[in-house]
């Protein structure tokens, strides 16, 4: 059974009441929360398989369609929050995994992991403008990224209306991303897009790497981001994913589990790290953190509160 856990506190404007001496502190050199996965929590168990799914895949699925929806759904979710509710709880940093519906003769654009949303990427996107507008001094940084099925058309129908939701609010690249730059700027949405589409739109900012473990337990988790860590973070934002993946052999062989339990059994071993670790310039900082399942679990709460530590380094 997994641990009883106490909920993320309400951290809907924490960029705003942080201390001004980290106001002029880079977003690259602050602890961000992030949601791996984000827009998992809406997944549509009735949705074709993505299109990067094998033919062997495809057709146990259709075969043995009843045992493998259940399994696929409990695995694919990573998150159970909104993503308003996401917002209210800390989370700054959004992976957005962007497909074209198999099949589908509408232009219409689905988030994705092994099966689509029920939710299209626009609507969501105008939930975010909408609660940016609400709260001015927010900043986000959307992750967009996999695109599976897209043309070159359907690319520049994205961007456009990518420009039209979020106008004045998106930040040029190589812009000045301190709080208080952005803020004088009316800037409040950094957006990487995956895809070479991208190049000649001064609005979109490159990927962002993030680092991927590939692991289903905490201790290998964690092993692979000291290795990381060690190797020396990127310039610029990246993302250490304190996400755990489960290939289809654990999945089996774990009826029992999903990837909710899994997550949450190894909370504590992942928060006692997590604790220990700081923002800032160096080779051994960290920048954007994701997690899954934030609001459960009070992950927003631990990776803002290391921004305390970027005080102390200044001696205040």
């Amino acid at each position: 059974m997994a641990p009883i856990l106490e909920n993320d506190n309400n951290n809907e404007d924490w960029m705003s009441t942080l201390p001004e001496e980290l106001w002029d502190v880079p977003l690259t050199n602050l602890a961000i929360p992030g949601s791996h996965d984000a827009m998992s929590y809406c997944l549509d168990i009735g949705s074709p398989l993505v299109r990067s799914e094998s033919d062997t895949f495809r057709l146990l699925d259709r075969v043995f369609y009843c045992f493998t929806r259940p399994i696929i759904y409990k695995w694919a979710t990573t998150q159970i929050k909104s993503i308003l509710d996401q917002l209210q709880t800390g989370v700054r940093y959004f992976d957005l995994r962007i497909a074209h519906k198999q099949g589908d003769t509408s232009n219409d654009l689905y988030f994705t992991h092994v099966i689509y949303t029920q939710l299209t990427v626009v609507e969501t996107l105008q939930m975010v403008a909408t609660w940016l507008t609400a709260h001015p001094k927010e900043i986000v940084i959307l992750a967009c990224s996999h695109f599976e099925g897209m043309s070159e058309i359907l690319h520049e129908e994205f961007i456009y209306s990518l420009k039209k939701i979020f106008g004045s609010k998106l930040c040029p690249h190589k812009a000045d991303v301190t709080l208080r730059g952005l803020w004088l700027s009316g800037y409040q949405v950094v957006l990487s897009y995956d895809d070479q589409a991208a190049e000649i739109h001064n609005e979109l900012w490159p990927e962002i790497p993030y680092w991927w473990a590939n692991k289903d337990n905490a201790d290998q988790l964690l092993q692979y981001l000291n290795w990381k860590k060690d190797v020396g973070r990127p310039d610029g934002f990246f993302v250490a994913g304190l996400n755990l993946t489960a290939d289809r052999c654990f999945m089996t062989s774990n009826p029992h589990l999903s990837l909710k339990s899994l997550t949450l059994e190894n909370w504590e071993c992942v928060r006692r790290w997590l604790e220990d670790q700081k923002p800032g310039g160096d080779s051994m900082s960290l920048n954007i953190i994701a997690g899954d399942f934030v609001g459960p679990v009070p992950f927003c709460s631990v990776v803002i509160g290391l921004n305390k530590k970027l005080l102390k380094q200044n001696g205040h």
